[in-house]
């Protein structure tokens, strides 16, 4: 049986190589004899089989458990000695300050190597070097930096730069975020170079109370969505803006070493690893254009100096973010060949700063973005999405750009009303519509099986979401909508295509009842021949409820008829496709201007054929829409002249509304 023993008398330092649990990474370390051996050698075992029996080796003997507290030096926080995972992540440095009570329970875990600490009383240990573990035994988490109290979760740290990171900031108005935080934080604080970083918002604070304050804001916000805002906060180095400007005399230096390298004839300014440059180190001048200062000198020695420059050369200078570089697009609008190869540009979205360059030639190769793409045509595409004029990636030529080369912006002509190719066609489209929405908006859709062919078939579609349609008002209609990039199934599309007349009439029926505006009704013929007439019609509805009341959305809806000649001026249907969404603010505010009758119980009586054909000639001659013209000839007993000479006079003092009117 394995037996635990200490060996007091010899304090030899020994070395002990073990395998990290996380991977076959192995580390090398010294420690001392005062840790726990098995029989001579060290156990790197871990603690919690050491409690249960049957074990292996270790059955029928518990570990000492205050023996265990004297080993990690009985710290409340159960910070022990830097096991294997703090070791590697020491080299990270950068490391998230997380409430202690979120820390993983790793950390409780005992840890044979750990080193034996005095009671601490919190603070900064400053015999330790930053970045070096502290931090909890063998899985970090609780801070290299920060000293973690279970009882309150307060975290204390040496005074200097913090960086406070927002997660998905980038969704939040910066007057909101900086208002809602200073609110709720018990220090004040001052944000210094707040700004965004893909999705994420950062800035810095200079006071470790601030940043522990700050801290404790986490997820103690809610936003308009309902989610809580998440806030990281991180020891770091001085924000770029307010480290050391360069002197005076360093940017007389600075901008005659840029002239010697300016080339006046191709107007041309190579800065290719400008750090290194001999009459720049000669003079201990020390310029790193991934710097924010650095680079706004620069800039501002080029806008004063080559407005009109064609080509900046910026490799080899470990730039990494293009946010400086922004300006460019302003005060450098000549800029035709930008070359940032040999950087550490790592996304393809940093060149979305400088998108607005006219640039014909570009230069990104050996930046780690190029190894984000799948094959060169994804690394071009995406690059010419930014830059559509360009020519030369990297030294290779491109194919000439295909697009519109439009200077001004231009204003999108206003939407134009209904087109129906000719009066005979309008007038059997608006009689067909007339009769098809009085049936659909009644109680009773049964009767519109007259208007389908025995072979005609049904399709609906709602638009794409990723979202919970339960949550919409078009929950409803979800369920059978036939969206082809939300159904990839063949046989589930086959299945929600609806056939036969029959089906087609049956399924209607099932839908909402509903009362459409027939003044908001567009009106555009696809296809017209001798045996076929397609039209698209587009409007708003309501759906109705009990008692004839309507809800509070509207929505609206596209709808393409295929039909074919029916008896002497028919329509009869073969193909419906029907897409419905929610209405848009303006369609919302232009809908039922007109009052619109309340849908019955029963079908509307169809009119005879005299009253069809008087109908449709008042309303060529008046354009006023069917529901309109019929509205007048019955005030008027279908009397056609009076009807007219009635609607003359309104007309002429103004009391016909524009609904009332064909588009």
């Amino acid at each position: 049986m394995t037996m635990f023993r200490r060996d007091y008398a010899n304090l030899a330092v020994v070395t002990h190589v073990f395998q990290d649990d996380c991977g076959d990474f192995k580390v090398k370390r010294e420690v001392r004899r005062t840790d726990i051996v098995v029989d001579g050698e060290h156990d790197d075992r871990t603690a919690p089989f050491r409690n249960r029996k049957g074990r292996g080796s270790h059955k029928g003997r518990s570990f000492d458990r205050s023996r265990r507290d004297r080993q990690r030096g009985s710290h409340s926080a159960g910070f022990g000695g830097p096991g294997p995972r703090s070791r590697l992540d020491e080299m990270d440095g950068d490391v998230t300050m997380s409430d202690s009570s979120q820390e993983s329970s790793s950390q409780n875990r005992f840890n044979p190597y750990g080193r034996n600490f005095r009671k601490r009383d919190g603070r900064f240990d400053r015999d330790r070097q930053p970045g070096k573990g502290g931090g909890g035994g063998g899985r970090g988490g609780g801070g290299f930096f920060f000293r973690g109290d279970r009882g309150g979760g307060a975290l204390k740290a040496r005074s200097g730069w913090y960086k406070v990171t927002i997660p998905h900031g980038r969704k939040y108005e910066r007057k909101w975020l900086v208002t809602a935080l200073q609110n709720i934080c018990s220090v004040p604080y001052t944000p210094v170079e707040y700004h965004v970083d893909h999705n994420r918002v950062h800035f810095y604070v200079d006071d470790s109370a601030a940043a522990n304050a700050l801290h404790k804001c986490s997820h103690k916000i809610t936003d308009t969505d309902g989610y809580k805002v998440e806030v990281h906060v991180n020891p770091s180095a001085p924000p770029s803006s307010i480290q050391s400007d360069l002197k005076p005399e360093h940017l007389e230096h600075l901008k005659q070493c840029m002239a010697k390298r300016f080339d006046g004839s191709q107007q041309a300014l190579d800065l290719n690893n400008i750090r290194t440059d001999p009459d720049l180190v000669s003079q201990n001048i020390e310029v790193i254009l991934n710097r924010k200062t650095n680079m706004e000198s620069v800039i501002k020695i080029i806008e004063e100096n080559i407005p009109e420059l064609a080509c900046l050369n910026l490799s080899n200078n470990r730039i990494h973010k293009l946010d400086e570089l922004a300006d460019l697009v302003s005060k450098v609008p000549n800029l035709k060949t930008l070359n940032l190869s040999q950087n550490e540009l790592k996304s393809d979205r940093e060149l979305d700063k400088v998108k607005g360059l006219k640039l014909l030639e570009l230069w990104l190769n050996r930046n780690p973005l190029c190894d984000l793409f799948k094959d060169q045509a994804a690394y071009i595409s995406a690059v010419r999405q930014r830059f559509p004029r360009l020519l030369k990636l990297d030294g290779h030529d491109l194919p000439p750009p295909i697009g519109f080369d439009v200077e001004t912006p231009t204003t999108i002509p206003p939407c134009k009303g209904s087109c129906f190719g000719s009066d005979e066609i309008k007038a059997l489209i608006l009689r067909f519509l007339q009769q098809y929405y009085s049936i659909y908006d009644s109680g009773d859709r049964q009767p519109l099986l007259d208007a389908y062919h025995d072979g005609a078939s049904l399709s609906l579609t709602t638009p794409y979401s990723t979202q919970n349609p339960s949550r919409s008002s078009l929950g409803e209609y979800y369920k059978d909508s036939r969206n082809l990039k939300r159904i990839k199934d063949s046989t589930i599309r086959f299945r929600l295509l609806k056939h036969t007349r029959l089906n087609v009439v049956a399924f209607l029926n099932e839908l909402p009842k509903t009362q459409h505006d027939i003044a908001s009704f567009t009106i555009d013929v696809n296809t017209y021949t001798n045996t076929l007439l397609s039209f698209t019609v587009s409007g708003v509805f309501k759906e109705v409820v009990v008692d004839g009341k309507s809800r509070e959305s509207t929505m609206a809806f596209s709808r393409v008829f295929i039909t074919v000649p029916a008896g002497n001026s028919g329509l009869c249907i073969v193909n419906d496709q029907l897409f419905i969404r929610m209405a848009t603010t303006e369609e919302i505010r232009r809908a039922f201007v007109a009052p619109a009758p309340t849908p019955s119980s029963s079908p509307v009586p169809t009119l005879t054929a005299p009253q069809q054909e008087m109908l449709t000639a008042f309303s060529q001659k008046s354009g006023m829409n069917l529901e309109w013209s019929q509205k007048c000839l019955q005030d008027n007993e279908w009397d056609f002249n009076r009807a007219a000479q009635i609607f003359t006079q309104l007309k002429t003092e103004g009391k016909i509304p524009d609904v009332a009117f064909i588009k």
